[in-house]
């Protein structure tokens, strides 16, 4: 969970990022007043909070290396556990060892400033590139014949994963392999040949939560044949 909220006199102003979850009690990343902000980083680990990210067995990586976003010891406010259920809560500190693993992908600079790209869910790693499914989105999103866009990771033996698209088209606009061809290309302009689709689908509606987030892990375990899981929060 990021916020960012926007200091200055109406023209102009300071953007003060930070970042937390709910099961942290509150923010573990962030720009105090007394940082220098930069762009894109979240900020700091504040006091009391030890950072870090690693790979999927614990070894940290070096800066500018996206990997998981991990906490190496819990602070007082974090939450002891989670009420109902104790054990999922124990599983976020055993998925790498001896941390607590916060379930994103980040990055940190050479001064310690970090950079939250997304869920580890919602990041491609295609042919060892990690790509946000937001940006792929976006790109998609930004071209005038789409209103919204969805993609997933399917496995691929070359690649490691491909790049699955669905895409609702604004009015007056229909889905064709030609135009399927012009939104790859697009994407392809905007993001570069790894982030493009290997296929795009024209479902006629997304699967969406009653809050309206596209529910995307739905779309993956259907495309793959798969469980879909709980899905009380789908909208009917």
């Amino acid at each position: 969970m990021a916020y960012r909220v926007i200091c200055g006199n109406g023209e102009w102003g300071f953007v003060m990022d930070n970042w937390w979850q709910t099961e942290t009690g509150g923010p573990c990343l962030g720009t105090m007043p007394h940082f220098a902000a930069r762009p894109t980083k979240a900020g700091k680990a504040l006091p009391g909070v030890v950072a870090d990210v690693v790979d999927s067995q614990g070894n940290r990586l070096p800066p500018n290396k996206g990997g998981l976003l991990v906490l190496r010891r819990p602070f007082p406010h974090m939450f002891r556990t989670c009420f109902g259920d104790p054990e999922r809560y124990a599983k976020d500190w055993g998925k790498v060892p001896n941390v607590y693993t916060t379930g994103d992908v980040a990055l940190y600079d050479e001064d310690g400033y970090f950079t939250v790209v997304g869920r580890a869910d919602d990041v491609l790693n295609v042919a060892g590139h990690r790509i946000g499914t937001a940006d792929v989105e976006g790109a998609l999103v930004s071209h005038p014949a789409v209103a919204e866009a969805a993609v997933i990771g399917r496995p691929d033996e070359i690649k490691g994963e491909n790049i699955k698209a669905f895409v609702m088209l604004r009015v007056g606009h229909t889905a064709s392999a030609e135009l399927e061809a012009k939104l790859k290309d697009h994407v392809r302009h905007v993001l570069g040949g790894i982030a493009v689709p290997a296929e795009i689908a024209f479902p006629e509606k997304l699967p969406k939560t009653r809050s309206g987030k596209i529910m995307r892990r739905l779309l993956k375990a259907q495309e793959l044949g798969k469980d879909v899981g709980d899905i009380s929060t789908l909208e009917e």
